[in-house]
């Protein structure tokens, strides 16, 4: 078992005091977006981080591949929306949620 505070954690701390301390604190626009970026990028972190391990692989690692040269059959449909929407739940899972 890791030591403690596990990467989850620390990861929770540092978007805890970007958006309890540092922006409100910011008076420069150019510092609050760049601090809003930051607790963007923790929250795909963590979010990539209790994903689980096989949800952002695709069955099929020459799947692109197919698809340039033969064109894409629709039957890979199903498993080509499960794969953008294990993608989205990581990166943005508020744009996911606007289509579900």
């Amino acid at each position: 078992m890791p030591d403690r505070p596990n990467a989850a954690e620390l990861i929770e701390a540092v978007f805890e005091f970007l958006a309890g301390e540092v922006l409100p604190a910011a008076d420069d626009h150019r510092l609050k977006f760049r601090t809003l970026v930051a607790m963007n990028a923790l929250g795909i972190a963590r979010r990539e981080i209790e994903a689980p391990s096989d949800s952002l692989v695709l069955a099929n690692p020459g799947l692109a591949q197919t698809i340039r040269e033969h064109g894409a059959d629709p039957a890979l449909l199903p498993g080509l929306k499960a794969h953008v929407a294990a993608k989205l739940r990581v990166s943005n899972p508020a744009y996911l949620e606007r289509y579900e």
